[in-house]
This record gives C-alpha cells, sequence and structure tokens, in this order.
C-alpha cells in the first residue's frame, strides 16, 4: 500500500507508518534540520527510512501532479504551535497553522484513509469551532471557501450541507479521539488527538484499536505482586512507597478480577540497560550528558519507575522538568538524546545529528513510532478487507 507523509519532522510518524507496512511516494517537511536527521539516517541505511522520498519543501507549494499512483493513504502531523497550551493559542490567525493544507492534499490526491496527530490542546473549548470546521473540512474536502468568505460562514455552509443528509461527490467518515501513548507501550504520557478519516465509497467500519496496556497493571507489576521490582533487581530496602494516588488503584486492583494486561512501560523499562552518560563518552551515539538540569516548581522531572512526562519541544529551548529525569538518589539530570529517542520509541539506530538542543525539539515534535504504528497498522488491516 502507498502513503504520503506531510509534515514529516523528524521521521516519528513516517516510522510507524512504513513499519505498518505502507510504501512512501512522498515524505515532505520545510525545516532544513528535520530533513537532514533523515537524510543522515538515510545514509546509514536504517531500515523503512533509506527508501523514503523524502521532500525539503513548503508543503504550501506543492502540487502532488508528479504523484501519479493512487494513494491509500495520508499522513501527517501539522505544526502543532497555533493549538498547544504552551504557545501562543492563535488557531487559525497563526501562519503555522497548515489544515488548510491538509485539505488540499486530500482534495487533491483522494487517499482511500487519512491519518492526523496534533496536541489534545486542539480539542479544548476555546477551539471548539475551530476544530468543527477542520473536521467538516476533512469529511467535504470538496466544499472549498468562497472568495472573501471567512471560516465561520464556511463552517455555517459545511454544516448546513452535513445536516441536510445528501452526500455528492467526495467525502469522508472522520473520526477523532484522544489517545494516551501510555496505553500502547510507549514510556510516556503523551496525549495527542489522532483524527481518521476514509473514503466513503470504500464503506470501512473504524474503531480505534483497543488499548495494549495500562495503568492498573503497572500498580499490580509495582506494589502487588512487585515482579516489576524483581525484573529490575531493586532491593526492598530501595524501592519506594507507593504514592497516596497509587493506594486506591492498589485496593482496587487487590479487589478486582479484571484483567488489566501488560504494564505501563516506565522511565527504568525504557533506559535501564543504558549506561550512565558521561559528558565526552562516544561508546553509545547520542548519549552524552548535558549538565545543567535543576528542578523548580512545576519542573520537577520524570521519576524512573512510571512513564515519562509528555517530552516537549519548547519554544526556547529545552523546557526543564519535562526534559529531566529523577534518579533512585533524588538528584536530577537531563535525559540525553538517546534516552529522549527511546521515550519516543525511536530505534537505536536512528541518530539525530544535530546539537542537543534541536534533537530535543525534534524529538519532543516527533509522534511515538510505537503510537503511529498501531493506528497506522489498524488502517492497513481495514483497507486490506
Amino acid at each position: 500500500m502507498r502513503s504520503v507523509e506531510l509534515f514529516s519532522g523528524a521521521g516519528g510518524l513516517g516510522l510507524g507508518v512504513s513499519r505498518a507496512g505502507f510504501k512512501s511516494l512522498l515524505v515532505a517537511d520545510w525545516d532544513r534540520d528535520s530533513c537532514e536527521t533523515i537524510r543522515e539516517n538515510q545514509r546509514r541505511g536504517v531500515a523503512h527510512v533509506k527508501a523514503w522520498p523524502l521532500r525539503e519543501i513548503d508543503v504550501r507549494t506543492l502540487d502532488y501532479a508528479d504523484i501519479s499512483e493512487g494513494v491509500d493513504l495520508l499522513a501527517g502531523g501539522p505544526p502543532c504551535q497555533p493549538f498547544s497550551i504552551c504557545g501562543k493559542h492563535r488557531a487559525h490567525r497563526d501562519e503555522r497553522d497548515m489544515f488548510p493544507e491538509v485539505v488540499r492534499a486530500v482534495r487533491t490526491l483522494r487517499p482511500r484513509a487519512v491519518l492526523i496527530e496534533n496536541v489534545r490542546g486542539l480539542v479544548r473549548p476555546k477551539f471548539g469551532r475551530y476544530f468543527s470546521h477542520i473536521l467538516l473540512q476533512l469529511t467535504y474536502p470538496e466544499i472549498t471557501r468562497r472568495e472573501g468568505e471567512d471560516w465561520p460562514d464556511h463552517l455555517a455552509r459545511l454544516a448546513r450541507y452535513h445536516t441536510r443528509g445528501r452526500r455528492d461527490g467526495l467525502w469522508y467518515r472522520v473520526v477523532h479521539r484522544v489517545l494516551n501513548s501510555s496505553d500502547y507501550g510507549v514510556p510516556q504520557q503523551r496525549q495527542r488527538v489522532v483524527i481518521v478519516a476514509f473514503r466513503a465509497d470504500l464503506g470501512v467500519e473504524w474503531s480505534f484499536p483497543p488499548p495494549t496496556h495500562s495503568r492498573e497493571a503497572l500498580v499490580r507489576d509495582l506494589w502487588v505482586t512487585r515482579e516489576y521490582w524483581e525484573r529490575h533487581r531493586i532491593a526492598r530496602r530501595r524501592q519506594p512507597e507507593p504514592s497516596v494516588a497509587s493506594r486506591s488503584v492498589i485496593k482496587y486492583v487487590q479487589a478486582s478480577l479484571f484483567d488489566s494486561g501488560k504494564a505501563w512501560r516506565t522511565v527504568r523499562d525504557a533506559i535501564a540497560d543504558l549506561p550512565p552518560p558521561r559528558e565526552y563518552s562516544g561508546a553509545i551515539e547520542n548519549h552524552r550528558f548535558m549538565p545543567g538540569a535543576r528542578p523548580y516548581p512545576g519542573h520537577t522531572g520524570s521519576p524512573l519507575d512510571w512513564p515519562a512526562k509528555t517530552l516537549k519541544a519548547g519554544d526556547h529551548g529545552v523546557p526543564g522538568g519535562e526534559n529531566m529525569v529523577v534518579m533512585d538518589d533524588g538528584s536530577v539530570r537531563y535525559f540525553t538524546v538517546r534516552e529522549a529517542a527511546r521515550l519516543q520509541t525511536f530505534p537505536d539506530d536512528y541518530i539525530f545529528p544535530v546539537s542537543w538542543t534541536e534533537s530535543m525539539r525534534q524529538i519532543g515534535n516527533a509522534v511515538p513510532v510505537t503510537l503511529g504504528q498501531t493506528v497506522a497498522s489498524e488502517i492497513q488491516r481495514r483497507l486490506s478487507t
């Protein structure tokens, strides 16, 4: 099956889509450093990436004329800054709002399916009407804005068309959900809006893949069976006491017959086999110690024995607490680039050849590879039946 990916960034979603069995016809991003990361991994022959037809380009200039084959999946993570809680919340007024380009690509390429990822802030009440506008545009991509028509008037026209019940031309069945990456085996509590659409003529019935991992199972392994500590060879005297919040879950797990499945993966699960980083160590690529980490109110780092906080890109360099880890002795340090990449489930042979700050920005902006693969695999399965 064939895919096109826009706003590829450092390649997290693209890796997931390729691992799910899609062949890329186009991978596009306008950021030079992100494209250089992909090119370096292509030079190294990294699986799935080496054959990508990468284009460093502003998607607003793409005409898609050279894509002659049918597109099965259009995927992408449009820039999140217009909707991020940490941003300026300008939505459609932000020149980085690329959802209109997603709709143009859908209208032009007529893909069988669409996969879009963005920050949870997109579904905040503040953006409610504009989010409805995005969803209705994806549903009816051929009903475009008229000359001089502002987006609220366009939304009203789309709503009237939607409620009349008669469908003409190209249209899609669109579903969205906020997914927590931890529920799918990513060692990070990263909640994101995922939008999936199927071309209506295919008659595909869609539901998001069920979670494979749970908080309850982690609490079980930590405090009921204590299998977690045995696996990591942590002596009883070094095991921390459960938090107040965990105690209520412990009671639930002990009293419940519910099969909670696999445990959420923790920071320790992700990085335990890596040696302590050293400032000038080159034994493991991207695993260099960076000094200067310090906690402050609201930015206290991620505990080792829980999924990491959401890694963030930051507007002015690397954010503090979201990119730090609290060690067993209570000290804090920054995650290395390699550790952060593991928290986003990039493979160890995937290299970030740019500065530490730029590497952390790319990683913080990425879609976890495992999450992308999980959703794309289910899309591939539905398209194959």
